[in-house]
């Protein structure tokens, strides 16, 4: 069992908001997480799988059947199928706070975005508390298995997997899983093979930026449309939009965003990638990395802290800035290479932006200074520094 990161700053919201809730694309280990959760809390908490017939029908009547159960945790899994339950949380939520019980009612688990869910759930401000889990990162694996977790992504599954076969096995399954079931039961009908021919296009580009003219023209469907099959990629944490840094500054900045497919497992499966020889030998293998580590910092970072990347149309160009309040901007370029080096364009992008630390990640072992102030660093290093500095 990898212990995950996440449970301890969910044992915290428990202890300090009415509800919490663990949101992620379905087999990343929501349930696994709440179950250990429940295991520590007494007295014993209530599960509602709300995919299951039997579990849901319990809830007939749902504010008599939380009534009846105010001493328990009730843990609420794959919320996003009954919207209209969040109404009647609330009321439940605010009779028992009014009974003394300020914490600790719910645990709700979704696989959808938070944006998506914060639809249905604005009755609920200032009542519960949202935690991403992502896939495993290479804090949780003690970073000994960098390689592994690369290739196959952090879906504990695929990790765990006996071999690399027996992992894309699993990924693959888990791709069409998605476009024919999970899909189709969140709004219009998509065809799905027309979302896996983006999902792969969006694989074979990687890290650049998004141009949906020319994807939907691959797709064959209007501009808006493909927009919109991407947000909903967006909305189901399969896919990542990072955004372009837009500070106030005087130079032509680009505007379109880039896209990631935010595990790299799934990444590599959608490009029939099964080895780490193949993912090595392919055109995608640096910006696959580069997603991999994107996703492993952005994984610890607080929140109230800001992600973006920075281009402008002279040339200077940072993959990653991290920015917390007015002053604190962090500048991170991420290579593949056991001996990297940035290029000018970085250096001016540093200045333009008045970034205060400036990084290198790369997948070698040491930790070193180099000129003009960057260190360069391993990405488990990475992490733990971005948590010194960002508390």
């Amino acid at each position: 069992m990898i212990k995950r990161y996440a449970e301890t700053e969910l044992v915290q919201l428990l202890e300090q908001f009415p509800a919490a809730a663990i949101l992620g694309p379905r087999q990343i280990g929501k349930t696994t997480l709440a179950q250990q959760i429940a295991a520590r809390t007494k007295p014993s908490p209530v599960y509602l799988d709300l995919e299951n017939p039997i579990d849901l029908a319990k809830l007939d009547d749902p504010g008599q059947y939380f009534q009846t159960r105010t001493d328990r945790l009730i843990i609420l899994d794959e919320i996003q199928h009954t919207p209209g339950l969040f109404q009647v949380l609330r009321g439940v939520i605010d009779r028992r706070r009014r009974a003394g019980q300020q914490a600790g009612q719910f645990l709700i688990l979704g696989s959808a975005s938070r944006d998506l869910l914060k639809q249905s759930s604005e009755s609920l401000a200032g009542r519960i508390a949202y935690k991403e889990l992502t896939g495993l990162t290479v804090s949780e694996i003690k970073s000994k298995d960098q390689e592994t977790l690369w290739l196959r992504g952090g879906f504990p599954d695929s990790f765990l997997a006996h071999d690399d076969r027996a992992s894309m096995r699993w990924r693959m399954n888990f791709i069409s899983t998605y476009l024919e079931r999970d899909v189709p039961q969140l709004g219009p009908r998509i065809p799905a093979v027309t979302l896996r021919r983006l999902w792969t296009m969006l694989a074979h580009s990687q890290g650049e930026q998004v141009n949906v003219a020319k994807l939907a023209g691959g797709l064959d469907v209007s501009a808006h449309t493909a927009k919109r099959y991407i947000e909903l990629l967006e909305d189901l944490l399969l896919v990542r939009t990072l955004r372009p840094w837009a500070g106030n500054i005087k130079k032509r900045l680009v505007k379109a965003p880039k896209v990631y497919i935010r595990d790299s497992g799934i990444a590599h499966a959608l490009l029939n990638l099964t080895t780490l020889d193949d993912v090595l030998g392919h055109p995608v293998v640096g910006a696959s990395w580069e997603g991999f580590a994107l996703e492993n910092i952005l994984s610890v970072m607080p929140d109230g802290a800001t992600s973006w990347f920075y281009r402008t149309a002279a040339g200077a160009e940072i993959d990653l800035v991290i920015e917390q309040g007015l002053r604190q901007r962090i500048a991170i370029e991420i290579k593949r290479s056991l001996a990297p080096s940035v290029s000018k364009g970085f250096h001016l992008g540093c200045e333009d932006i008045k970034a205060k630390h400036r990084y290198i990640v790369y997948p070698g072992a040491e930790k070193y200074p180099i000129s003009n102030g960057v260190i360069v660093m391993p990405l488990v290093d990475m992490m733990t520094e971005l948590l010194e500095i960002l508390g």
